[in-house]
């Protein structure tokens, strides 16, 4: 995926409200970017850290700046939770993601289970369905990502959905995206949510799929480079 034009870099100076940021510009004026990030981003948000804004000029945004990348020390981290999709459904017709080949058809965010809409639903002909959640990973600790980084109920219920999915015949995917390239493995993160540790273990016995990719993040794009290890 690479960015339509190029980022522009600046010094965070506070993420607040979950979904905003002020960034300090190199021309040293100061504005509010959107963070499309639900989670907690442990480790990345410290005042001081270099990131990088996308700019949009459409009248239908509120904030003219995104929060895409954050540097802290040697690595870039995406934190922006819309483009492991964008990555896993690009990936999936050049035949990089050698686990998801044959598949004609691609569809995004298709109601399922409870109120729910499913990432990525895959399918050709008669053949069976293959129900994709993407997830963002960002946080690293010891060389070891994990997901998620604070409580999340909704990850929970995805993953009680995915198990309903494979028990109607069709198959359920977990794909986790590490936008860094500082970790080889992946685990739940029970030290910050336990009860989806105990959940992922149950239904990966009933027959979910857990793949996790690691990308490389550039200030000009982020790509998927290869498979990493899955710790469960």
């Amino acid at each position: 995926m690479k960015f339509s034009q190029p980022l522009i870099s600046g010094t965070l100076i506070q993420r607040y409200k979950r979904f905003l940021a002020d960034i300090r510009l190199e021309s040293g004026a100061v504005v509010t970017a959107h963070t499309a990030n639900s989670g907690s981003m442990m480790g990345l948000t410290a005042p001081g850290n270099r990131v990088y804004l996308s700019s949009h000029d459409s009248p239908n945004r509120k904030l003219k700046y995104a929060w895409e990348i954050v540097e802290v020390g040697p690595i870039l981290v995406g934190i922006n939770t819309s483009v492991p999709n964008r990555l896993v459904e690009e990936g999936i017709p050049m035949g990089f993601l050698k686990e998801l080949r044959g598949y004609g058809e691609i569809r995004r965010e298709v109601p399922y289970g409870k109120n729910s809409r499913v990432d990525l639903l895959l399918s050709n002909g008669e053949r069976e369905k293959c129900y994709v959640e993407v997830k963002n990973v960002t946080l690293v600790e010891k060389e070891k990502a994990f997901f998620p980084d604070a409580v999340s109920e909704r990850g929970q219920k995805h993953l009680l959905e995915l198990a309903e999915v494979v028990k109607k015949g069709h198959r359920a995917v977990l794909f986790y995206v590490l936008q860094r390239n500082d970790s080889k493995v992946i685990a739940p993160a029970d030290h910050i949510d336990g009860e989806y540790g105990k959940i992922l273990r149950k239904v990966v016995k009933k027959g979910v799929e857990v793949i996790a990719y690691q990308a490389r993040v550039t200030p000009e794009e982020i790509v998927l480079t290869e498979r990493v290890g899955v710790e469960v």
